[in-house]
């Protein structure tokens, strides 16, 4: 799940409007397709939107009445399960285990070694320096390692509550920490919403975090969860703040049931005013009840929930989707988030998952739409004065009115051309009669496409 406020950049908007000086007046097209796209929010929308959940907590909504809107038909009860396995590193070829305070080590038959505060580095053969009455001595020890706190915690990148067990696969180290649900949630909570929002927010963000690391559990794995984006964001005790333990503190071990059964509770950054339901992201599957569509008013206060634009060359849309010759797309249903996208493309019309157009050029959200702009001109060269005819189309623009703008060889600025009328499909055809060859755009919204040119022959 893509979930983190700021850790994620969206790609710039392209400065097409320059592409003619940036890679030389003479490679000039004669066609061009561009894409513009808008939208709302900013991840996958399903489940709790944190903008959202912010704006209630600051409208004194409680954390329990924050998450059953979001989550409909929950309850909320105990956990049942008291701890995690978190893959901290995986295939590592070397690996340091530390502590500011005695520790121990047990290794694979079961005996336990103590050791000294300090470091440990270690390989895949799991030979440490212990304390055998030998200064300094180095021994090899049966996998898999687990190494227990004493009084500080332990230190692998960085500092974590519980155990850490490193086992030995395909000749590389993989390092888990076992640790207790909440003191793993103290350690995600700030890292997945900001530490200074009211404490409600965090509560309910707390209480969806436990949740969906329960329900995603990798039981026929030798660890749960991950401890990065592909599931959540893991910090350890670097990563916990007064905030955080308060909100985990005030909803030790509760999780979200539907009938009996812990959710699994998705969430993201801002919904753009609505939430998804679970087919948005997965359309082959049943629907979930508790992962409906419900109204998020207050994602008015994300800086996200209106997005754009975002500029694509009809190339490069065809480039990422992998679809040749891109001329239209279509984001269906055409309002809320977007479950497929409808393609025209060289070889006809297709429909592909609106996720996989959203990750494929890097888009906010599912809840988006794009006008298309286009624009040609006839091959080959005219006289001078001779009229030419330009045709192309502009669709789903909103408001915006697309015009024509021109500049001849060698000027450096554009000036208005030709008024364009619209047919109800968008397409247009206009008369142009340069002296000089001229090149020609479309621009609207504020945006300004590639040019094509059309050459006037030399007399």
């Amino acid at each position: 799940m893509l979930r983190r406020l700021l850790a994620v950049s969206l790609v710039a908007p392209l400065a097409l409007a320059g592409a003619a000086h940036a890679q030389g007046r003479a490679e000039v097209p004669l066609s061009s397709t561009t894409f513009v796209f808008t939208g709302h929010g900013w991840g996958h929308g399903v489940g709790m939107a944190q903008y959202g959940a912010l704006g209630y907590a600051l409208h004194g909504v409680a954390y329990d009445r924050i998450l059953k809107h979001y989550y409909r038909g929950v309850t909320i009860g105990p956990a049942p399960v008291k701890t995690v396995r978190v893959l901290l590193a995986e295939g590592a070829t070397a690996m340091t285990v530390a502590s500011d305070a005695p520790f121990r080590v047990r290794d694979g038959a079961g005996k336990t070694h103590p050791l000294a505060s300090g470091s440990y580095r270690f390989g895949p053969k799991l030979r440490l320096r212990a304390p055998t009455g030998v200064a300094n001595s180095i021994v090899p020890l049966p996998g898999p390692l687990t190494f227990v706190p004493g009084k500080e915690p332990l230190r692998l990148d960085r500092s974590y509550r519980g155990s850490i067990e490193v086992i030995v696969s395909g000749g590389r180290l993989d390092a888990i920490n076992l640790v207790g649900i909440d003191s793993y949630i103290r350690g995600v909570v700030s890292e997945e919403m900001p530490h200074d929002w009211p404490l409600e927010a965090v509560k309910a963000q707390a209480v969806a975090a436990r949740s969906y690391a329960i329900s995603q559990r990798r039981t026929d794995q030798p660890f749960d969860v991950y401890a990065d984006t592909r599931d959540q964001v893991y910090g350890g005790v670097e990563a916990e703040t007064p905030v955080g333990d308060a909100a985990v503190a005030a909803t030790r071990h509760q999780v979200l049931l539907y009938h009996g059964r812990v959710i699994v509770a998705y969430f993201s950054s801002s919904s753009g005013g609505e939430t998804a339901p679970y087919t948005s992201l997965y359309p082959d599957r049943k629907p979930v009840p508790y992962l409906v569509a419900v109204p998020d008013p207050w994602d008015v206060l994300s800086p996200y929930h209106a997005w754009g634009p975002v500029v694509y060359t009809g190339a490069q849309v065809s480039r990422r989707l992998g679809v040749p010759g891109v001329t239209d797309l279509t984001a269906l249903p055409a309002t809320g988030h977007a479950t497929v996208v409808d393609l025209t493309g060289a070889g006809g019309a297709t429909t592909v998952a609106a996720l996989d157009v959203r990750r494929a050029l890097e888009l906010r959200s599912t809840w988006f739409r794009a006008a298309v702009l286009s624009l040609s001109a006839p091959s080959g060269s005219a006289p001078a004065g001779q009229t030419v005819t330009l045709t192309g189309y502009a669709k789903r623009l909103g408001l915006a009115h697309p015009a024509l703008e021109q500049r001849q060889l060698g000027a450096s600025d554009w000036q208005p051309g030709p008024e364009l009328r619209l047919a109800r499909d968008g397409a247009f055809s206009v008369a142009v009669a340069p002296t000089v060859t001229t090149d020609y755009r479309l621009t609207a919204a504020n945006v300004s496409v590639q040019p094509v040119r059309v050459t006037v022959a030399a007399q």
